[in-house]
């Protein structure tokens, strides 16, 4: 663990006092977003300190330029061309400047300053006092809010007041398009492959406080327009003029400023493309949007705010009693969830969020597998939105398979609109256990909504396709006992690539095998005009569902007799094995040795086999559970941070208690404490999601199998108590665990069938039912 950088609060995060070597980190720590845009929190006055210490961007989740994929030695079926989220036009900026000198926290005395995040409200805010190089004293206050309610709209409420004078005071108002990209890191996380100017200008306009700037993508042939309107709130005498240059919008506001006299200026933002918008709209949208929302006012907004988020935390909020530090952190985690989830199904959630442009805005398996089930069991309406996005994108999955010469769906790594954008195939294409996470999602969002119809209209056609994909990979194997074997596959430990039959992959793709032939049973009987309109538009025959029965049943899972264990691959237990505690000096070892140097020993970057077990726990008794996890913890080095969630919840319950409370530590605070050094990058999402997961499925004990909701819920000795909500089949359930009793509240629904340590109890609106909480004894 390492030492809390922000104070503890419940509630609200604060950085007390601005410093530069701390200004990257908390550009991202205080970012805004509402999963359709989001910025980062850099200031609106702007920054003049060193290079490499400030990073500014606003990102619209899934606007993407294009850029080519350029290889030494290429190769049949490689990507040619990659997508990649862009930074457009910063929208944030209010310049003030008192007697032609600018406001600027490096410059001047800045005698007081308070930044502060809150999560309960929904907006960022920072006072300061600050005093020019000639005496002249300033309160400055600035509040920026990016609305969930109006997925278009952000606001700005810049306000000052001179304590010490009168005097011209001007505050600039701009919209700044013009984006440059470079690239100073060798690390491939953070990199981006655009080079130069990426956007052009199209038109601008700029009418009294009114304006908008529309620009075009070079190559993907996107269009945004972003608009800004403003409202000024004084007893000061004031002018106004506006300009334009080739990128840029300005509103210049002349103020005959008196001393402690408040003049504020709010400013409303909203951004629109072409993604979502017909082009010809695209500027009255923007426009009518931030007129609107200075007809309703600034107080209205952060109304509506508040009350979105009354209702979000009202499902999910979780409640720790005992530890302050975990509290801040499990609440900071799931706001910025909510902040980087798209509301629509157009876009997904990037591994960075809407804070960087690390992975390039890409969606990868992660959104499936570690953060839908946050939102499936919060708010099942956003986690609809997941599957739809992957629906969406099944063409583009059609035509992958076709280019590599397989039958069905092949959904890619990484991607935004659709097509494989990782240029490094052992890693990338060859995790073919994507298909499989995709359908898991499904399946597991079916269960808990019973939203047929989309399972019979759009999930379906998804699960059928992809079973097509492991029949044309797969082969029967007279040496393995005629099998069906799945090699030269990746699963998800990417320090070892390109094996036969890795576990993960082969259980999971018995999963979705198994699950395509259930679905066509079951559509066959129940939804039998539903079934025939699905095999008339794939051309699904009988004689494919027997294959895929066979498949499934005669599948390869493998088997250690030796070590009692499931071997990660094929060849995994036959190579050298290094221990994690070893290479402390080498994490990530990714970024300290050639892949060669790393695929030819036992060592893991993150959960395969534990994975595996974790998100088909049905299968697996506590013993084989507990044998695996000594087997691979020590050769797990976590470089990944999807990893230490899921050694978190296993360890939980097989009584590791001290172990689970450490991996949990690790994920609850990993971007407040900045515990890689990494975080002015951007947010870790899967991580945030997986803390979550390690609170619900680890110490809150809550597992989904088949035949529903499974508690064994046992909290740290701590921990007074944990408290949350799970939404499941149309229900609402308080779960409330202290160090002895476990409460279960029917809040919503009539009622609901749960399992507590395998004992089967039904849950009836309005009543609670205690159980006592026990412990696995190890």
């Amino acid at each position: 663990m390492k030492k809390s950088i922000y104070p503890y609060d419940e509630w609200k995060i604060r950085e007390s006092k601005f410093r530069i070597e701390t200004n990257y980190r908390n550009e991202t720590i205080f970012s805004l977003g509402n999963g359709y845009f989001g910025m980062r929190g850099t200031f609106e006055e702007g920054y003049s300190g060193p290079n490499g210490t400030s990073f500014n961007a606003t990102y619209i989740n899934g606007f993407y330029e294009i850029y080519d994929i350029n290889y030494a030695e290429g190769g049949y079926g490689f990507p040619t061309y990659g997508e990649a989220m862009v930074n457009v036009a910063d929208s944030k900026i209010v310049k003030l400047f008192v007697d032609d000198e600018p406001f600027d926290l490096l410059k001047g005395n800045l005698i007081e300053y308070e930044r502060t995040l809150d999560m309960k409200e929904g907006f960022t805010e920072r006072k300061i006092v600050w005093e020019n190089e000639k005496r002249k004293k300033l309160e400055i206050s600035v509040k920026r809010l990016i609305s969930f309610k109006r997925q278009h709209l952000g606001t700005i409420v810049f306000s000052f007041k001179p304590l010490n004078f009168n005097g011209k005071v001007k505050l600039i108002s701009e919209v700044d398009g013009n984006i440059y990209y470079g690239n100073e890191t060798d690390d491939m996380r953070v990199g981006n492959n655009m080079r130069g100017k990426v956007i052009n200008t199209i038109d601008s306009y700029v009418d009294g406080c009114i304006g908008w700037l529309m620009q075009s993508t070079k190559r993907s042939k996107l269009k945004y327009v972003c608009s800004v309107n403003h409202d000024v709130k004084t007893d000061c005498h004031y002018e106004i003029k506006n300009y334009k240059s080739d990128d840029k919008i300005c509103f210049e506001f002349s103020i005959d400023a008196e001393k402690d006299k408040t003049f504020q200026l709010d400013k409303f933002i909203s951004y629109y493309t072409s993604r979502e918008c017909l082009e010809d709209k695209l500027i009255d949208s923007a426009v009518n949007e931030v007129v609107n929302a200075k007809l309703d006012g600034a107080n209205i907004i952060f109304k509506e705010q508040f009350d979105y988020l009354e209702e979000f935390w009202a499902d999910a909020d979780v409640e720790i009693d005992g530890d302050i530090s975990l509290q801040q952190g499990i609440r900071y985690n799931e706001f910025q969830l909510l902040q980087s989830v798209s509301k629509n199904d157009i876009a997904n959630i990037c591994a960075k969020g809407l804070t960087g442009e690390g992975y390039e805005g890409h969606y990868f398996w992660d959104s499936d597998v570690y953060i839908m089930p946050f939102f499936l069991y919060t708010k099942p309406e956003i986690a609809k939105n997941f599957v739809m996005f992957r629906y969406n994108l099944l063409d583009a999955a059609r035509k992958r398979a076709k280019e590599l010469g397989y039958k069905g769906a092949l959904y890619p790594w990484r991607t935004i609109d659709g097509p494989e954008c990782s240029s490094y195939f052992p890693a990338g294409t060859a995790q073919y256990h994507i298909n499989s996470d995709i359908v898991l999602s499904i399946k597991k969002y079916v269960e808990a909504t019973s939203d047929y119809e989309f399972l019979y209209k759009y999930g379906a056609e998804i699960v059928f396709e992809t079973a097509r994909l492991w029949i044309s990979i797969g082969a029967y194997i007279p040496l393995k006992n005629n099998k069906f074997c799945l090699n030269c596959v990746t699963g998800p430990d990417e320090y070892t690539a390109l094996v036969d039959n890795n576990a993960y992959t082969n259980y999971m793709a018995q999963m979705n095998l198994e699950y395509a032939c259930f679905i066509a049973k079951e559509m066959a009987r129940k939804a039998p005009d539903h079934f025939t309109n699905i095999k008339e538009k794939i051309g699904l025959t009988d004689e494919e569902l027997n294959e895929w029965n066979n498949a499934a049943k005669n599948m390869y899972l493998p088997y250690s007799d030796d070590f009692g264990i499931i071997p990660q691959d094929d060849s995994f237990l036959y190579k050298e094995r290094l221990n994690a505690k070893d290479l402390e000096d080498e994490k990530p070892l990714l970024l300290h040795r050639h892949y060669l140097n790393i695929y030819r020993y036992q060592i893991c970057k993150q959960p395969d086999v534990l994975l595996l077990m974790y998100l088909r726990r049905e299968l697996f008794s506590i013993d084989e559970v507990k044998r695996n996890y000594d087997y691979y913890e020590p050769i797990t080095t976590h470089d990944s941070s999807l990893s230490p969630a899921i050694f978190s919840i296993l360890a939980n319950e097989i009584g590791y208690y001290d172990k689970a409370y450490e991996y949990f530590m690790l994920t609850a605070r990993m971007d407040l404490d900045d515990y890689n050094g990494n975080v002015k990058d951007g947010i870790h999402t899967a991580c945030m999601a997986g803390a979550w997961s390690a609170i619900i499925s680890g110490f809150g004990g809550m597992m989904t199998y088949p035949d529903g909701l499974h508690f064994m819920p046992n909290i740290p000795k701590s921990w007074r108590s944990l408290s949350y909500n799970i939404r499941y089949k149309n229900c609402k359930i308080h779960v409330n665990i202290t160090q002895e009793k476990a409460s279960f509240l029917l809040v919503e629904g009539e009622m609901l069938k749960i399992s507590v340590y395998d004992e089967e109890i039904m849950l009836l609106k309005g009543n609670t039912v205690e159980k006592e909480v026990k412990k696995v004894d190890r």
